[in-house]
């Protein structure tokens, strides 16, 4: 009688490496990587040929925010929190100090901006100041100016931000201009 031995099932492997060095071309040349697009803002323009660019702004129309190396922020030297900036920013923006402003909601303030248009918000740091503080402050500055023009639009135009016009959405930047100096303060 004659014996009947399985042998064992085997694979042939021989391949394996080639079907896997395939494989990884295939996903390197398919996958999109993503770029990083950093920060998005708009540097100011050249000045004009002859026109002056270093106008003088009145101390009351210039809001100094300022981040120490202690990543404490200052708002006109008193020591705020980060969830306070946005509405101080808005405060200040949205005074209405010359009381000619038909748009804005401010308590008319005399140590606060006279208008909109005016308003320069600057914002200086440390050299010692942590990237993540900096850019937070950005931020709430950003919201404050956004929470405005956000109101402006659905006051003047009825509509939602996203639904306005390139048009309109020039009509809404001027009225309420995102003016902001940045500097870095330098050590001793």
């Amino acid at each position: 009688m004659k014996s009947f031995r399985r042998h064992s099932a085997t694979v042939n492997a021989g391949s394996m490496a080639d079907i896997a060095f395939l494989l990884l071309i295939f996903f390197l040349v398919t996958t999109t990587i993503s770029a990083d697009k950093g920060i998005l803002r708009q540097l100011p323009g050249d000045c004009p040929p002859n026109e002056d660019c270093t106008k003088n702004i009145k101390e009351r129309n210039l809001l100094h925010i300022n981040l120490n190396s202690n990543q404490e922020i200052m708002v006109e030297n008193n020591v705020v929190k980060l969830e306070e900036v946005e509405q101080l920013v808005k405060d200040f923006v949205d005074n209405n100090g010359s009381a000619n402003c038909d748009y804005c909601e401010g308590l008319q303030l005399l140590e606060s901006s006279e208008h909109p248009k005016n308003a320069v918000i600057s914002l200086s740091h440390d050299a010692l100041t942590k990237y993540e503080l900096f850019i937070k402050v950005q931020d709430e500055i950003t919201k404050a100016y956004y929470d405005l023009r956000k109101r402006y639009i659905q006051q003047k135009f009825k509509k939602s931000p996203h639904e306005v016009s390139n048009e309109e959405l020039e009509i809404v930047k001027k009225a309420y201009p995102f003016i902001v100096s940045e500097v870095m303060v330098k050590p001793n």
